[in-house]
Protein backbone atom coordinates (compact mmCIF):
# COMPACT_ATOMS: atom_id res chain seq x y z
CA UNK A 1 0.00 0.00 0.00
CA UNK A 2 2.41 2.22 0.74
CA UNK A 3 4.51 1.44 -2.93
CA UNK A 4 0.47 2.34 -4.13
CA UNK A 5 1.16 6.05 -2.67
CA UNK A 6 -0.21 5.72 1.08
CA UNK A 7 1.28 7.15 3.81
CA UNK A 8 2.49 4.91 7.09
CA UNK A 9 0.43 7.37 9.49
CA UNK A 10 -2.97 6.25 7.28
CA UNK A 11 -1.73 2.48 7.06
CA UNK A 12 -1.50 2.10 10.91
CA UNK A 13 -4.96 4.33 11.19
CA UNK A 14 -6.87 2.21 8.92
CA UNK A 15 -5.23 -1.01 10.97
CA UNK A 16 -5.71 0.22 14.28
CA UNK A 17 -9.37 0.76 13.18
CA UNK A 18 -9.73 -3.15 11.78
CA UNK A 19 -8.23 -3.98 15.32
CA UNK A 20 -4.77 -4.55 14.45
CA UNK A 21 -3.39 -1.71 16.40
CA UNK A 22 -0.09 -0.14 15.63
CA UNK A 23 1.62 3.21 15.98
CA UNK A 24 3.66 5.05 13.09
CA UNK A 25 6.71 5.06 15.63
CA UNK A 26 6.28 1.39 16.48
CA UNK A 27 6.67 0.19 12.35
CA UNK A 28 9.36 2.49 12.20
CA UNK A 29 11.20 1.13 15.30
CA UNK A 30 10.93 -2.26 13.83
CA UNK A 31 12.12 -0.90 10.37
CA UNK A 32 15.20 0.69 11.55
CA UNK A 33 16.04 -2.05 14.40
CA UNK A 34 18.28 -5.04 13.60
CA UNK A 35 18.11 -8.57 14.78
CA UNK A 36 18.35 -9.14 18.92
CA UNK A 37 21.49 -9.82 20.53
CA UNK A 38 20.10 -13.12 21.25
CA UNK A 39 19.41 -13.64 18.28
CA UNK A 40 22.79 -13.00 17.24
CA UNK A 41 24.63 -14.80 19.57
CA UNK A 42 22.08 -17.85 19.25
CA UNK A 43 23.25 -17.81 15.96
CA UNK A 44 27.18 -17.73 16.85
CA UNK A 45 26.53 -20.56 19.27
CA UNK A 46 24.82 -22.76 16.61
CA UNK A 47 27.73 -22.16 14.33
CA UNK A 48 29.70 -23.06 17.37
CA UNK A 49 28.12 -26.06 18.53
CA UNK A 50 28.14 -27.65 15.02
CA UNK A 51 31.65 -27.05 14.11
CA UNK A 52 32.84 -28.86 17.72
CA UNK A 53 29.93 -31.87 17.66
CA UNK A 54 30.74 -32.94 14.07
CA UNK A 55 33.74 -32.73 11.53
CA UNK A 56 34.00 -34.69 8.34
CA UNK A 57 36.06 -37.60 7.45
CA UNK A 58 38.10 -38.17 4.13
CA UNK A 59 34.88 -39.04 2.54
CA UNK A 60 33.29 -35.94 3.25
CA UNK A 61 31.06 -38.06 5.42
CA UNK A 62 29.58 -36.21 8.61
CA UNK A 63 31.85 -37.73 11.48
CA UNK A 64 31.03 -37.22 15.76
CA UNK A 65 33.77 -35.78 17.67
CA UNK A 66 34.50 -36.95 20.78
CA UNK A 67 33.44 -33.58 21.85
CA UNK A 68 30.01 -34.46 20.54
CA UNK A 69 29.94 -37.10 23.25
CA UNK A 70 29.18 -34.36 25.83
CA UNK A 71 26.10 -33.04 27.42
CA UNK A 72 24.92 -29.77 28.01
CA UNK A 73 27.15 -28.98 30.96
CA UNK A 74 30.53 -30.21 29.31
CA UNK A 75 29.81 -28.78 26.07
CA UNK A 76 29.32 -25.11 27.75
CA UNK A 77 32.62 -25.90 29.32
CA UNK A 78 34.38 -27.05 26.63
CA UNK A 79 33.29 -23.79 24.50
CA UNK A 80 34.08 -21.40 26.92
CA UNK A 81 37.66 -23.54 27.17
CA UNK A 82 37.90 -22.62 23.17
CA UNK A 83 37.08 -18.35 23.75
CA UNK A 84 33.44 -18.54 23.10
CA UNK A 85 31.18 -16.65 24.97
CA UNK A 86 28.38 -18.93 25.42
CA UNK A 87 25.69 -19.69 27.85
CA UNK A 88 24.04 -22.99 29.37
CA UNK A 89 20.59 -21.50 27.88
CA UNK A 90 22.15 -21.06 24.79
CA UNK A 91 24.16 -24.32 24.27
CA UNK A 92 21.24 -25.98 25.09
CA UNK A 93 18.57 -24.04 22.50
CA UNK A 94 21.48 -24.57 20.11
CA UNK A 95 21.73 -28.68 20.82
CA UNK A 96 17.46 -28.81 20.80
CA UNK A 97 17.66 -26.91 16.88
CA UNK A 98 20.34 -29.70 15.81
CA UNK A 99 18.76 -32.07 17.24
CA UNK A 100 22.02 -33.26 19.35
CA UNK A 101 22.01 -34.93 22.48
CA UNK A 102 25.10 -36.41 24.54
CA UNK A 103 25.66 -39.74 25.24
CA UNK A 104 23.88 -41.51 27.69
CA UNK A 105 24.83 -44.25 30.07
CA UNK A 106 23.54 -47.98 29.70
CA UNK A 107 23.16 -50.36 32.85
CA UNK A 108 25.58 -51.98 34.23
CA UNK A 109 26.19 -55.79 34.04
CA UNK A 110 27.89 -57.04 36.86
CA UNK A 111 31.26 -59.20 35.75
CA UNK A 112 33.26 -59.64 39.89
CA UNK A 113 33.49 -63.04 40.77
CA UNK A 114 34.42 -63.06 44.46
CA UNK A 115 36.95 -66.60 45.56
CA UNK A 116 35.50 -67.76 48.79
CA UNK A 117 38.90 -69.03 49.40
CA UNK A 118 40.65 -65.77 48.55
CA UNK A 119 42.45 -63.81 51.45
CA UNK A 120 40.72 -60.44 51.36
CA UNK A 121 42.71 -57.05 51.92
CA UNK A 122 41.39 -54.39 54.35
CA UNK A 123 39.43 -51.58 53.07
CA UNK A 124 41.14 -48.48 53.21
CA UNK A 125 38.96 -46.49 51.28
CA UNK A 126 35.90 -46.52 53.02
CA UNK A 127 34.03 -45.35 49.54
CA UNK A 128 36.04 -41.78 50.34
CA UNK A 129 37.58 -41.35 46.71
CA UNK A 130 39.93 -38.65 47.42
CA UNK A 131 43.34 -37.86 47.55
CA UNK A 132 45.40 -35.03 48.44
CA UNK A 133 48.51 -35.90 45.71
CA UNK A 134 49.09 -38.07 42.68
CA UNK A 135 50.08 -41.73 43.43
CA UNK A 136 48.34 -41.63 46.53
CA UNK A 137 45.20 -43.68 45.67
CA UNK A 138 44.93 -46.36 42.39
CA UNK A 139 41.40 -47.54 41.92
CA UNK A 140 41.75 -50.67 39.36
CA UNK A 141 38.97 -52.77 37.61
CA UNK A 142 38.20 -54.58 34.00
CA UNK A 143 35.26 -54.71 31.83
CA UNK A 144 34.64 -56.58 29.09
CA UNK A 145 33.68 -56.18 25.37
CA UNK A 146 32.08 -58.52 22.74
CA UNK A 147 34.06 -59.31 19.86
CA UNK A 148 33.40 -61.75 16.48
CA UNK A 149 36.29 -63.67 18.06
CA UNK A 150 35.05 -64.05 21.69
CA UNK A 151 34.67 -61.89 24.49
CA UNK A 152 38.07 -59.22 25.52
CA UNK A 153 38.67 -58.28 29.02
CA UNK A 154 40.15 -54.53 29.44
CA UNK A 155 41.69 -53.00 32.83
CA UNK A 156 42.20 -49.77 33.80
CA UNK A 157 43.76 -48.85 36.99
CA UNK A 158 43.16 -45.01 37.38
CA UNK A 159 44.72 -41.84 40.08
CA UNK A 160 41.97 -40.78 42.32
CA UNK A 161 43.80 -37.37 42.62
CA UNK A 162 43.09 -36.37 39.10
CA UNK A 163 41.19 -39.01 37.67
CA UNK A 164 44.12 -40.32 35.08
CA UNK A 165 44.39 -43.33 33.43
CA UNK A 166 47.50 -44.16 34.40
CA UNK A 167 47.51 -47.37 32.69
CA UNK A 168 45.07 -49.92 31.01
CA UNK A 169 45.52 -53.49 29.63
CA UNK A 170 43.55 -55.83 27.33
CA UNK A 171 43.47 -59.70 26.77
CA UNK A 172 41.15 -62.36 25.72
CA UNK A 173 41.32 -64.35 29.27
CA UNK A 174 40.41 -63.21 33.12
CA UNK A 175 43.85 -64.70 34.05
CA UNK A 176 45.51 -63.09 36.73
CA UNK A 177 48.05 -61.32 34.67
CA UNK A 178 45.03 -59.29 32.84
CA UNK A 179 45.60 -57.10 36.82
CA UNK A 180 49.54 -57.93 37.30
CA UNK A 181 50.37 -56.30 33.81
CA UNK A 182 48.22 -53.09 34.38
CA UNK A 183 50.09 -52.32 37.47
CA UNK A 184 53.59 -52.65 36.17
CA UNK A 185 52.55 -50.77 33.49
CA UNK A 186 51.47 -48.07 35.92
CA UNK A 187 54.55 -48.13 37.81
CA UNK A 188 56.79 -47.93 35.04
CA UNK A 189 55.04 -45.12 33.02
CA UNK A 190 55.05 -43.28 36.18
CA UNK A 191 58.93 -43.30 36.72
CA UNK A 192 58.86 -42.59 32.96
CA UNK A 193 57.33 -39.61 33.72
CA UNK A 194 59.78 -38.65 36.70
CA UNK A 195 57.72 -38.99 39.12
CA UNK A 196 57.74 -42.48 40.67
CA UNK A 197 55.93 -44.31 42.88
CA UNK A 198 57.20 -43.76 46.53
CA UNK A 199 57.36 -47.13 48.60
CA UNK A 200 55.10 -47.82 51.33
CA UNK A 201 52.76 -44.23 50.25
CA UNK A 202 50.35 -45.72 47.54
CA UNK A 203 46.75 -47.66 48.36
CA UNK A 204 45.84 -50.09 45.48
CA UNK A 205 41.93 -50.63 45.68
CA UNK A 206 40.02 -52.71 44.01
CA UNK A 207 36.54 -55.67 44.03
CA UNK A 208 36.78 -58.88 45.36
CA UNK A 209 37.26 -60.55 41.94
CA UNK A 210 39.21 -63.71 41.90
CA UNK A 211 42.09 -61.62 39.93
CA UNK A 212 42.78 -58.96 42.75
CA UNK A 213 42.66 -61.71 45.30
CA UNK A 214 45.08 -63.90 43.81
CA UNK A 215 48.89 -64.82 45.10
CA UNK A 216 50.40 -62.89 41.77
CA UNK A 217 48.81 -59.13 42.49
CA UNK A 218 49.41 -59.91 46.47
CA UNK A 219 52.80 -60.48 45.77
CA UNK A 220 53.31 -57.81 43.00
CA UNK A 221 51.43 -55.45 45.58
CA UNK A 222 54.32 -56.93 48.46
CA UNK A 223 57.53 -56.13 46.65
CA UNK A 224 56.30 -52.88 45.63
CA UNK A 225 55.73 -51.68 49.23
CA UNK A 226 51.94 -50.80 48.15
CA UNK A 227 48.91 -50.98 50.05
CA UNK A 228 46.24 -53.52 48.82
CA UNK A 229 42.80 -52.23 49.72
CA UNK A 230 39.88 -54.31 48.82
CA UNK A 231 36.12 -52.73 49.00
CA UNK A 232 33.45 -54.50 51.77
CA UNK A 233 31.27 -56.97 51.46
CA UNK A 234 27.63 -56.74 49.82
CA UNK A 235 28.66 -52.57 49.28
CA UNK A 236 27.47 -51.43 45.78
CA UNK A 237 29.66 -48.36 45.96
CA UNK A 238 32.79 -50.02 47.56
CA UNK A 239 34.67 -49.38 44.05
CA UNK A 240 32.37 -46.90 42.78
CA UNK A 241 35.03 -44.79 41.06
CA UNK A 242 36.35 -47.39 38.74
CA UNK A 243 33.42 -48.43 37.98
CA UNK A 244 31.84 -45.05 36.59
CA UNK A 245 35.12 -45.15 34.79
CA UNK A 246 34.03 -48.26 32.90
CA UNK A 247 30.67 -46.90 32.36
CA UNK A 248 32.33 -43.79 30.84
CA UNK A 249 34.73 -46.44 28.41
CA UNK A 250 31.69 -48.73 27.57
CA UNK A 251 29.65 -45.72 26.67
CA UNK A 252 31.53 -43.29 25.13
CA UNK A 253 33.94 -45.32 23.40
CA UNK A 254 32.37 -49.45 22.66
CA UNK A 255 29.23 -48.40 22.00
CA UNK A 256 29.99 -45.05 19.69
CA UNK A 257 31.56 -45.38 16.48
CA UNK A 258 33.70 -42.23 17.16
CA UNK A 259 37.08 -44.29 18.19
CA UNK A 260 36.35 -47.20 16.23
CA UNK A 261 34.11 -47.44 13.00
CA UNK A 262 32.18 -50.76 12.49
CA UNK A 263 31.99 -53.77 14.48
CA UNK A 264 34.82 -55.10 16.51
CA UNK A 265 36.19 -58.05 15.43
CA UNK A 266 39.69 -59.01 17.51
CA UNK A 267 41.19 -58.48 20.28
CA UNK A 268 43.69 -55.46 17.97
CA UNK A 269 39.95 -53.98 17.12
CA UNK A 270 39.72 -53.34 20.95
CA UNK A 271 43.14 -52.24 21.26
CA UNK A 272 43.25 -49.49 18.66
CA UNK A 273 39.96 -47.92 20.24
CA UNK A 274 40.54 -48.19 23.47
CA UNK A 275 44.03 -46.08 22.88
CA UNK A 276 42.68 -43.29 21.31
CA UNK A 277 39.72 -43.52 23.86
CA UNK A 278 42.47 -43.14 26.63
CA UNK A 279 44.81 -40.48 24.96
CA UNK A 280 41.30 -38.37 24.75
CA UNK A 281 40.21 -38.79 28.28
CA UNK A 282 43.72 -38.02 29.48
CA UNK A 283 44.57 -35.22 27.99
CA UNK A 284 41.16 -33.55 26.96
CA UNK A 285 38.00 -34.90 28.33
CA UNK A 286 36.86 -32.03 30.91
CA UNK A 287 35.44 -34.00 34.18
CA UNK A 288 32.96 -31.81 36.66
CA UNK A 289 35.03 -33.84 39.70
CA UNK A 290 38.54 -31.76 38.82
CA UNK A 291 36.87 -28.31 38.01
CA UNK A 292 36.32 -29.04 34.17
CA UNK A 293 39.78 -29.81 32.84
CA UNK A 294 41.13 -32.42 31.65
CA UNK A 295 43.18 -34.81 33.62
CA UNK A 296 46.40 -34.95 32.43
CA UNK A 297 46.33 -30.79 32.84
CA UNK A 298 44.99 -30.97 36.25
CA UNK A 299 48.14 -33.24 37.51
CA UNK A 300 50.57 -30.79 35.39
CA UNK A 301 49.24 -27.69 37.50
CA UNK A 302 49.72 -29.71 40.78
CA UNK A 303 53.19 -30.18 39.77
CA UNK A 304 53.72 -27.00 38.22
CA UNK A 305 52.84 -25.67 41.92
CA UNK A 306 55.27 -27.30 43.88
CA UNK A 307 58.24 -25.82 41.18
CA UNK A 308 58.69 -22.60 42.73
CA UNK A 309 62.17 -22.04 41.99
CA UNK A 310 62.49 -18.65 39.98
CA UNK A 311 63.58 -19.30 36.50
CA UNK A 312 66.26 -16.52 34.48
CA UNK A 313 64.17 -14.13 32.17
Amino acid sequence: MRDEGFAVESICRVLTEQGCKIAARTYRAWRSAGPAKRTVSDARTVDAVRDTVWTTDDHGRRKLTPEGLYGRSKLTAHLRRLGHEVTPGSVDRAMKLLGHNGIRRCRKIRTTIPDPDGVRAEDLVDRDFTASEPNELWCTDFTYVRTWSGWVYVAFIVDVYSRLIVSWHAQTGREADLVTTPLRMALWWRRHQGHPVRAGRLIHHSDAGTQYTSTALTDDLALQKIWPSIGSVGDAYDNALIESVNGLYKTECIHTTVFHAGPYKTLSDVEFATSAWVAWYNNDRLHSSIGMVPPAEFESTYYAALNRELHPV
